[in-house]
């Protein structure tokens, strides 16, 4: 089996909520598509071990967020690489209550989908959530960030409980210059794309960064990363 044929199926970048009585969270999902269109659901792919995947099993009802381009590393970190059993994620971040009850995120948000749970399939370490779209709405603008972006030019990783994580294995080219990778969440710091979000400039060697610089994915200190191999 080439399972670098999976490796081109297209993604996009978004956050889905879920909860209920106060209890509510959000996290990063890249595999969701719409089913069908009259009725109007959506699919939904969550790893059994996240916290949003509790809250959906017990509030039965979820929202997503499509995020844009713009958003920031720091953003994506925190919805991606934090557990919501730890950090309350919503908590500095602008969200209006949706139709079903359940937060919506709005920062670098270009539309947002509702939905309630009318099905699930045990996919092993994943669920498969089938969501009736009860409202829907667009609240920014932008283009939508597609995981083609989030890797190739945000620099981004998959964290281990997606269910796309392998992907990260396929053979990358070598870079003429030495990139650090951040030994917590995996992110990679190019030199020749630098971290524009941090102020560091592309062609930045990793060793001209300040020593306060921090991931942009996760938080972590510098010093947590170690020359890619």
């Amino acid at each position: 089996m080439n399972r670098a044929a999976l490796h081109h199926i297209s993604y996009g970048l978004y956050i889905v909520t879920s909860g209920q009585d106060e209890k509510f969270n959000g996290q990063i999902a890249n595999s969701i598509i719409q089913a069908t269109s009259n009725p109007a659901t959506v699919a939904i792919c969550i790893n059994k071990d996240n916290y949003t995947h509790e809250l959906i099993k017990s509030s039965r009802k979820f929202t997503v967020s499509i995020v844009s381009e713009a958003a920031p590393m720091t953003f994506i970190g925190l919805f991606g690489f934090k557990s919501g059993r730890d950090v309350d994620k919503l908590k500095d971040v602008k969200t209006k209550p949706g139709l079903t009850g359940v937060p919506i995120v709005l920062d670098y948000t270009i539309g947002v989908i509702e939905a309630e749970v009318e099905g699930e399939l045990d996919c092993g370490t994943h669920t498969i959530f089938l969501g009736k779209v009860v409202e829907t709405d667009l609240v920014g603008e932008g283009k939508p960030m597609t995981y083609a972006y989030y890797q190739n030019v945000k620099g981004g990783k998959s964290p281990k409980t997606a269910p796309t994580y392998d992907q990260d294995t396929a053979a990358k080219p070598k870079s003429a210059v030495a990139r650090y990778v951040c030994t917590v969440c995996g992110y990679v710091y190019d030199p020749e794309k630098g971290d524009p979000d941090s102020d560091i400039a592309p062609g930045t060697r990793f060793e001209e960064i300040p020593d306060s610089w921090n991931c942009p994915v996760c938080g972590a200190e510098k010093s947590k990363f170690e020359i890619e191999k």
